[in-house]
């Protein structure tokens, strides 16, 4: 490219866009490399939005819905081999190989840049290149953690004006400070030569989503969709933000955020750490079925924890808006996520059209419709075979849109945590609720959550694996380290201020086959016994495994359950754990000279408790 092709690219809207030195450099050698026909600089507006959707519309990107059933709303539909997250093709480039652990991918870093530098060459040409700055959390935080996304994808900018805060003010904050930023490049892999036609959904075949921790950044090639290609997500809020996290001491995790008010008007903060599709959104806007007791959400998905200057684990939430699963949230299960979505300015992916120009997927509504078009582009009736909705089909919300949003949410330096949940699927072994016998013994549960594969990520659906934390594919860097990281964490705060770690199962089955617990709402009883335990007030029988329940300790009023049916959700059975013990002996060997040696303590530990010694 000649200079004055180079300054009319790089120039596209008359002016330099930024002091920000770095930014500025960065933005011009990804220019040059990508050789886009124009760059864009992203300010945020409404207008912006209104331009880009209307652009996407006329592509065939998007559909707008009808404005009277989801105002300024849209649907998008991906090319098939673009649907999920591709673990196998997300790799954590460390520069040694120990350090990204075996839950990673891993390539040596010059290696990798050189075959994602030949990728991205010229792979925006035809297109234009927008320039996206955004701030994870609040922009007036103590420690305001910045990125920048640079994509040629129009898509991924309307969907970052609803998961991020960006723009212009970003822009002149991150130059009134100088700040430190997590370049985030992105590219779908598809470039046009003149005169070449489009397709709705471009993207290439070869994808990788890759992270260099040591330099903080982030490049991702090929796919359109979700967390592979909205960078703040998952790449920044917990791959790359779990290692900023380790190096200066705090927490970035895979969790929902729920504020509980009890009758007494005492709130509490309980983060919950969830794998995908296993009910985490219904949970992080629980609607309580108990009298009294209140529920507001600070977060469905992402949670930073940072330590207080009184040694208080404090919570921030750094997304803007919900990204979630949406098969299984519907009016019936979620009334407060539906509302929030009935509200519009959304973008769905991968869900069905009515024929009135609305949205659904399985679970949204009782009743079936009679016709709808499914998410490739065919008639769907109730005798189809396939779904209509991808499992994996999402809304894409803001968060400002949902009722019982607590207003600590706008907190920019968090609210204390009360108490951690950890959750997982299981059908047998994990009663519906068990506190841990303290914080290490916390960790322990969370190292060895289970939970079956979900069509969140690629690959075999129902087979039971190990996700600490739910933070499998998430960790970036060595698992083992994660782990102690965890420890250190707990040793750096005020001990009598550490929140209770409880473990959760709302999947349990019955000897019939079916569910043990009702769950959705209901499980604001479990909450409820959390906090009550925090208090010091409900009473728990000592089990090997940890604290549960004593009986008549779980408020059921009200609800439809016999003392039989309540002993088989919370039963603790110790003939079921000879396979467990087994299972997280195999996965324990997995982490080698990287598992701290207080787990392996308390593996022990459990094992004397269970006589298996």
């Amino acid at each position: 490219m000649s200079e004055s092709s180079d300054h009319q690219v790089l120039d596209a809207q008359g002016a330099a866009h930024t002091t920000h030195a770095k930014l500025a450099a960065w933005v011009d050698g990804v220019a040059q490399l990508t050789k886009p026909d124009s760059v864009y600089w992203v300010d945020g507006s409404q207008e912006e939005w209104d331009r880009l959707t209307q652009e996407l519309v006329d592509a065939g990107t998007l559909t707008r819905l009808n404005p009277e059933l989801f105002p300024n709303s849209f649907a998008a539909f991906s090319d098939p081999a673009d649907v999920a997250r591709v673990e196998e093709q997300t790799f954590i480039c460390s520069v040694n190989e120990r350090d990204s652990g075996f839950t990673n991918n891993w390539m040596e870093p010059s290696k990798m840049k050189a075959k994602l530098t030949s990728l991205f060459d010229g792979s925006m040409r035809g297109r234009t290149m927008y320039v996206i700055p955004f701030v994870m959390g609040h922009v007036d935080a103590d420690d305001p953690k910045f990125g920048v996304e640079i994509t040629d994808s129009a898509y991924v900018v309307a969907s970052m004006r609803i998961m991020a805060r960006i723009g212009t003010d970003v822009l002149r904050k991150m130059e009134e400070l100088d700040a430190f930023f997590v370049p985030a490049l992105h590219s779908v892999g598809a470039p046009l030569e003149e005169g070449q036609q489009d397709v709705s959904w471009p993207c290439n075949k070869e994808k990788w989503i890759v992270h260099f921790p040591e330099e903080r950044s982030i490049w991702s090639y090929g796919s359109g969709y979700g967390g592979n290609a909205l960078l703040g997500k998952k790449c920044y809020a917990l791959r790359i933000a779990s290692v900023m996290a380790r190096d200066e001491g705090w927490l970035a995790e895979h969790m929902l955020i729920l504020r509980l008010t009890s009758p007494e008007g005492k709130a509490y903060h309980i983060a919950g750490a969830f794998p995908s599709a296993t009910g985490k959104t219904n949970l992080a806007l629980i609607q309580p079925t108990i009298k009294g007791w209140k529920a507001e959400t600070l977060g469905d998905d992402i949670t930073w924890i940072r330590l207080g200057r009184e040694g208080e684990m404090r919570v921030v939430n750094p997304e803007a808006g919900l990204f979630g699963v949406a098969p299984g949230t519907g009016w019936s299960t979620n009334p407060n996520a539906m509302r929030g979505i009935a509200k519009g300015n959304s973008i769905f992916t991968n869900v069905a059209l009515t024929d009135d120009g609305g949205v659904w997927w399985e679970g949204m509504t009782d009743d079936v419709p009679a016709h709808l078009t499914d998410w490739r582009g065919n008639d769907w009736t109730p005798e189809s075979k396939e779904p209509a909705a991808h499992p994996n089909s999402r809304f894409c919300t803001p968060i400002d849109q949902i009722d019982m949003l607590a207003k600590e949410y706008y907190e920019p330096n968090g609210v204390e945590l009360n108490a951690i949940l950890f959750g997982g699927r299981r059908k047998t072994t994990i009663p519906l609720v068990t506190q841990s016998r303290d914080w290490t013994n916390g960790v322990f549960m969370g190292a060895t959550l289970s939970s079956e594969t979900t069509a969140a990520a690629a690959g075999q659906v129902g087979v039971v694996r190990r996700d600490p934390m739910a933070m499998l594919p998430f960790i970036g860097y060595d698992a083992g380290d994660y782990l102690a990281h965890w420890e250190r964490i707990s040793q750096k705060a005020n001990p009598e201020r550490l929140p209770k770690i409880f473990l959760v199962n709302w999947f349990r089955r019955n000897a019939e086959g079916g569910f043990a617990w009702p769950g959705f709402g209901e499980n604001s009883r479990v909450l409820k016994w959390a906090i009550e335990r925090i208090e010091g007030k409900a009473e728990a029988l000592e089990t090997p495994i940890g604290f549960t329940p004593a009986p008549g300790a779980l408020d059921l009023e009200g609800l439809d359950l016999s003392e039989d049916e309540l002993q088989e959700a919370t039963r603790f059975d110790a003939s079921e754990w000879a396979n467990e013990l087994k299972s997280i002996e195999e996965w324990f060997a997995k982490f080698g000279d990287s598992l701290p040696a207080s787990l392996q303590a308390e593996l022990e530990g459990l094992k004397e408790r269970l006589g298996a010694k």
